[in-house]
């Protein structure tokens, strides 16, 4: 096991790190067309060939569009049965307005919940709006940031530093599922010397540096300041690649006590077959172990296979990530339709897709 995944939890990119091992892959940050262009066409493709283009959402026939966008996190999360609720972060969800910050502290308080938590919309992709709430003056000002109605949850902040992606499939004539890939997240930090500015410290930084547009933005009003000696900065919260989080293919570290965790987890849902569980865990070896972990969310089909975004990869594997990861969800989706399963339709998914671009754009700024 390499130094670099066995620190994964936090990735924080030294010197010599960089010196050792690419930090940036040249295909991370393309345009986005460049990225999914070819992964519209194979869909395209895979509807012609399945004679359905919605398919692949029955995947996960009880989850709307089967995840790939528009779905409530709070009402997957609430389908789990005993052996996913064990593992998932308490959250509670309420709609945004004049009474919303009154809302919100109550729902703490009947929760048990205390200062930091994670506010994130009930419905988004790619980390949008999702903050680390620090304290009431804060939870109060994000709120304001949202729109009227607005469903948002809140969740128990889960203090352990080491984040991953664990995506799950099973065929619906298979038993047991597997684990396809494993992805550690890590959002890069600086440490400060009480010299340089923080904008100094992000442009000196093995890879922050290499793309300051990411990153710079979220640092506003902060840019100009001098951490002290030894201070840590986080330059995100979000555990999102399209955020700055940093992605490490960890799939070599999977283990069979950790397969058949995460296989009782995924079953206790009802058809899940296709998906990512993001959870944050205690430590490599407890994760292996299958403990000491709590599950923030479960994705459906819209979720990429995140292993994509590791620095190692280029563009081709990013494609054949793509095609392998999307391919399986058509045809688990379509073995569902010969089993009765039926979706809501092409239409109907296209619809999910524009309601859910347009819920994001109201959203604030993630962290």
């Amino acid at each position: 096991m390499s130094d670099a995944l066995r620190n994964a939890g936090r990735i924080s990119v030294s010197d010599k790190d960089a010196r050792m091992e690419r930090v940036l892959s040249p295909s991370e940050f393309l345009p986005g067309w460049v990225i999914y262009g070819p992964l519209v066409i194979f869909w395209i493709l895979s509807g012609l060939r399945y004679r359905d283009f919605a398919v692949a959402t029955l995947a996960n026939p009880h989850i709307p569009s089967g995840g790939l966008c528009n779905e409530s996190k709070s009402e997957i999360l609430a389908q789990g049965g005993p052996d996913a609720t064990r593992h998932v972060a308490p959250w509670r969800t309420f709609p945004t307005g004049p009474a919303a910050f009154e809302t919100a502290l109550k729902e703490m308080s009947a929760a048990g919940f205390s200062f930091p938590v994670v506010l994130k919309p009930d419905i988004g992709c790619k980390g949008a709006g999702v903050r680390l709430v620090s304290s009431r003056e804060q939870l109060r000002d994000t709120l304001r940031q949202y729109a009227d109605d607005t469903l948002v949850m809140l969740q128990a902040f889960i203090p352990y530093e080491n984040e991953a992606g664990i995506f799950y499939s099973r065929q619906p004539t298979e038993q047991h599922g597997r684990i396809l890939s494993m992805t550690f997240k890590s959002p890069p930090e600086v440490t400060g010397d009480g010299v340089r500015t923080l904008r100094d410290l992000v442009l000196a930084h093995p890879r922050a540096g290499k793309v300051p547009h990411i990153y710079l933005p979220r640092l506003t009003g902060r840019l100009d300041t001098i951490p002290k000696q030894g201070e840590r900065v986080r330059l995100v919260f979000t555990g999102n690649h399209s955020k700055g989080s940093q992605f490490r293919d960890a799939t070599s570290l999977v283990s069979r006590q950790l397969s058949e965790r995460i296989d009782r987890i995924a079953q206790s849902y009802p058809d899940f077959h296709h998906g990512r569980i993001d959870l944050r865990f205690r430590s490599i070896d407890s994760l292996r172990a299958g403990q000491d972990f709590q599950i923030i969310e479960v994705n459906g089909i819209g979720s990429e296979p995140i292993h994509m975004w590791s620095p190692e990869k280029n563009l081709l594997d990013i494609y054949r990530i793509q095609f392998d990861f999307y391919g399986r969800a058509f045809r688990i989706g379509d073995l569902m339709k010969k089993r009765g399963h039926r979706g809501a339709g092409t239409m109907n998914m296209l619809w999910q897709w524009r309601r859910q671009t347009a819920l994001i754009a109201t959203y604030p700024q993630s962290e």
